[in-house]
């Protein structure tokens, strides 16, 4: 699929530095501005696929500028603009080292670490009897730490976060109520659309003037798992798997073919035809969570398309 961004290489005035994360990349416009490309690179496992995604760049900022709207009365975020499908321009911030999970259900990698045997999760203990899927009594709040890039990002507790000074105490209070009302926030906006928002990670930063934003995504399909609420309770009730939007569909293609991101294991092959049912997915992911039919920008030539409309953008500021 040659029409996706797998990489890019601006240089935009001013430019200072430029960050190439899993998926996406930030450029430092003066110390001041942060240009950030969601590029169509795929990522499970810690691991970036070789082939990117078609759209899944532009899904993916499009939902999130979406929910920076939706919810920027309860939690300030870093969201200036989006000049392009695939750009968002936003304040400088300095991230904290930490991602906030938090978790509705027993689902993903807490179900994992529970059939395994364990009742805690980041210092949290998960109650008895619960099978996968299952409602917590209430949201859990389950940290990971933020890995640089090819490492993998860990658990942590939250007093391990303020033992290590990785956080203040004063600013993970902060953390953890945006936290909170975030996920409550897109639990009711989710359930106006029929859906269940099982878990997600936030990730915050601080701004030059000292205030905690909201920064990077939210509520995506790459951060966030959701179910589609009609029939959740009759297949909990037979213990069946909940049909769910989410990326799990990619992580369970490629743990049946043999891929978790361990040492010595190979990526699988990636088909064309694969390639595009997963771009399909997308989609559908998008017109479910956002509620709208999703236009696909012209990608025939997405680089060029980027660059022009991110410079056009810069020089009207």
């Amino acid at each position: 699929m040659s029409n996706t961004i797998r990489t890019t290489n601006f240089n935009f005035p001013n430019q200072k530095s430029v960050y190439r994360g899993k998926v996406r990349e930030v450029y430092n416009i003066n110390d001041d501005l942060l240009v950030m490309v969601a590029t169509d690179r795929l990522s499970a496992f810690d691991v970036v696929l070789p082939k990117g995604i078609p759209y899944k760049g532009q899904i993916l900022n499009q939902i999130a500028t979406k929910f920076m709207e939706l919810t920027q009365d309860i939690v300030p975020n870093w969201l200036i603009a989006t000049p392009d499908p695939s750009v968002a321009v936003g304040h400088l911030c300095e991230p904290f080292k930490v991602e906030m999970v938090i978790r509705g259900y027993l689902s993903g990698h807490a179900s994992r670490e529970y059939a395994a045997g364990k009742r805690q999760i980041c210092g949290v203990t998960m109650p008895e009897g619960l099978k996968e899927n299952d409602k917590f009594p209430e949201p859990i709040i389950t940290p990971t730490t933020k890995a640089d890039n090819g490492e993998h990002d860990a658990d942590i507790s939250r007093e391990d976060i303020l033992a290590k000074g990785i956080v203040s105490e004063e600013d993970y209070l902060v953390l953890e109520k945006y936290t909170r009302a975030l996920f409550q926030r897109g639990t009711e906006i989710a359930a106006s659309r029929g859906l269940i928002l099982v878990d997600t990670k936030y990730e915050f930063g601080k701004t030059k003037d000292g205030k905690i934003v909201l920064i990077d995504e939210i509520h995506t399909p790459d951060s966030s798992r959701y179910f589609y609420a009609e029939g959740f309770a009759e297949r909990q009730e037979k213990g069946e798997e909940q049909k769910q939007l989410s990326k799990e569909f990619v992580r369970r293609w490629l743990i049946e073919n043999g891929f978790q991101g361990q040492e010595g294991q190979q990526i699988p092959e990636m088909t064309d035809a694969y390639i595009e049912t997963v771009s399909e997915r997308y989609i559908e992911l998008y017109e479910n969570i956002i509620g709208e039919k999703f236009v696909k920008a012209d990608i025939s030539n997405i680089n060029e398309r980027i660059e022009k409309n991110v410079l056009a953008y810069l020089s009207n500021m």
